[in-house]
């Protein structure tokens, strides 16, 4: 098997898939990992794909030159944090730019690109899954051959990989999202399958809002009791990432993009404002700190190094917990069981506390994966 760059290395950014004219590369999703596979048969030998990856041509990073903390006041109430990508978003398009960004569409977590306010809004929102960017890096570039500015959110990966598309960066503006890893869309198909939700039928999937981490799809929790479900576990506890997030190479404070944006975790604001939600917003370039400073933002200083300390992955990315190969030797046997494997004393004691409440309340309408006395 001929891969576009070292197995188990790949992380899914699409681009070689994208700039491939032959489609001859496809992405081999293994749960554990990703791989873009080459077609020997329809191969040219062009290398383009080779050149575009940024695995094989990685590109530059840069420091900071400016860092703050803070919120944009119209989007904030309705984001998970600060609203900071909500309110550029917001900014970039009502002064006639396009953004390009990740959403929920036919269960799929994909990208598309839109200068329409209302569509934008389904890019808000926290996606903890590996997203398929498809063909959105000639869409950009066919957007900038036209003259238009474009603003992209994506992982730094996808930053990094449209970085090597793009030969003409003037009207281009990035934003990368501080990332913890992202597991396989399969893991989570499964996940929801178990707890009878048919991912292709649901119209919206949040994994977080104000009041903390779960999955969620209109008001209604996805979860066997009253705790966290195992899905936002597992990503919580860096248990089902694909391989190359435990090395990843954007795991530091030099970035590949124009902003970076996360969560400003143990701000020293008062409580009030952390729980409306308080964005970290670091700034790379002019062109970022000039969309900053054309945002709507309401500004606060932050100490970096505080900053940095709270989110280890502006140091060090992720690592692989021993019970990862438990995880990925049992998920096939099921999501569930595949935890409880890993996590046995959290697992049972959880179950027998759920038990004890339907006893206790005399049954209860919650989605289990071993009773299948209730379904949606």
């Amino acid at each position: 098997m001929r891969t576009v760059c070292d197995r188990g290395r790949c992380t899914g950014c699409r681009v070689c898939v994208n700039v491939c004219k032959k489609d001859a590369i496809f992405i081999k999703d293994s749960l554990s990992a990703m791989n873009a596979v080459i077609d020997e048969v329809k191969c040219v030998n062009c290398k383009m794909c080779e050149k575009v990856c940024p695995n094989n041509n990685p590109v530059d990073k840069v420091q900071p030159q400016k860092w703050y903390q803070g919120w944009v006041c119209k989007t904030r109430e309705q984001s998970s944090s600060g609203g900071a990508a909500a309110g550029l978003t917001q900014n970039f398009i009502q002064n006639g730019g396009y953004v390009a960004a990740c959403l929920f569409k036919d269960g799929e977590f994909v990208f598309d690109i839109t200068n329409d306010l209302d569509y934008a809004r389904k890019f808000a929102g926290s996606k903890y899954v590996k997203s398929n960017p498809k063909n959105i890096y000639s869409k950009i570039q066919e957007r900038l051959k036209q003259g238009d500015r474009v603003l992209f959110i994506g992982l730094p990966c996808q930053v990094a990989a449209l970085n090597n598309y793009i030969k003409d960066k003037k009207n281009l503006y990035t934003v990368d999202l501080i990332c913890h890893g992202s597991p396989s869309p399969i893991i989570l198909e499964k996940y929801l399958a178990e707890n009878y939700v048919d991912i292709r039928k649901i119209k919206d999937l949040n994994f977080r809002n104000k009041d903390g981490f779960g999955l969620r799809s209109g008001y209604k929790r996805i979860s066997f009791d009253n705790g966290s479900d195992l899905y936002t576990f597992a990503f919580l506890t860096s248990l089902d990432y694909t391989e190359n997030c435990y090395s990843c190479s954007y795991a530091t404070i030099e970035r590949v993009s124009d902003i970076t944006l996360g969560d400003s975790w143990g701000s020293e604001l008062s409580d009030e404002e952390q729980k409306k939600g308080i964005s970290l917003i670091l700034c790379q370039s002019e062109k970022g700190v000039n969309l900053i400073n054309a945002t709507d933002f309401e500004l606060k200083s932050v100490d970096l190094e505080k900053a940095i300390e709270a989110n280890h992955q502006l140091q060090y990315p992720s690592k692989m917990p021993e019970e990862r190969k438990i995880f990925f030797a049992n998920i096939n046997r099921g999501f569930a069981k595949a935890i409880a494997r890993c996590h046995p004393k959290m697992y049972y004691i959880r179950r027998l506390k759920w038990k004890f409440s339907k006893i206790k309340w005399g049954g209860a309408r919650v989605i289990d994966t071993y009773d299948i006395s209730y379904k949606e």
